[in-house]
């Protein structure tokens, strides 16, 4: 499993000055907004930032556009944005995020860092399509509607990457039965009952 030290140690003094930034805007803002919930902020980065930085690692390096879908507290959006800065300068990401006192931390840390970001204040089903290579969400939904939400916002070969706990085959075993998808689970790098998944070719039944 990855370790916070060991996504320190493996980045830029720039990056890891900004997810430091970043950290403290996250615990400064959830003291009245609720972007986490208040026992996993005291283990902020094993539970978010490395959480959250694990999906750059399983998305390919020639992706050009990123949609966050329900970004809330930038997880895992800026986390992959702060990254990206470094490894993929030229990749476009997007914010999506409906919560407008959400949208005011994400436009808080977009300016704090200098991050080219573009938060889209709008409900996700309700949006233009975005069209990106990859879509991410975390903590957001039952995977059949996070699906439904693809289907709107991914290129036809692109690819989705969803956080997901324990409950995770109960989720699959329910999207199924409304969509086609070709599916890899890639185990957590920080919980043993958690994955990721990594799904494309997305189709209604």
């Amino acid at each position: 499993m990855m370790s916070p030290d060991h996504l320190l140690a493996s980045v830029s003094r720039e990056t890891r000055l900004r997810l430091e930034v970043y950290v403290s805007l996250l615990k400064k803002w959830n003291r009245t907004i609720n972007l986490v919930s208040t026992t996993s902020i005291k283990d902020v980065w094993n539970r978010h930032v490395v959480d959250s930085a694990q999906l750059l690692e399983i998305a390919d390096v020639t992706v050009k556009s990123w949609a966050d879908m329900g970004s809330g507290g930038g997880l895992p959006g800026l986390v992959v944005a702060i990254l990206a800065a470094d490894r993929l300068p030229n990749l476009k990401i997007s914010l999506i995020e409906a919560d407008q006192r959400k949208c005011a931390f994400l436009l808080t840390v977009k300016q704090a860092l200098a991050l080219e970001v573009t938060i889209v204040p709008e409900r996700i089903e309700t949006c233009l399509p975005m069209n990106c290579d990859v879509i991410s969400a975390r903590a957001l939904a039952p995977l059949d509607r996070l699906l439904s939400y693809s289907a709107i916002h991914l290129k036809k070969d692109g690819k989705s990457l969803f956080l997901k706990g324990r409950s995770y085959r109960s989720e699959i075993d329910e999207a199924q039965k409304n969509w086609n998808f070709v599916l890899t689970t890639h185990p957590s790098a920080t919980d043993a009952n958690s994955v990721v998944l990594e799904i494309s070719k997305i189709s209604h039944v």
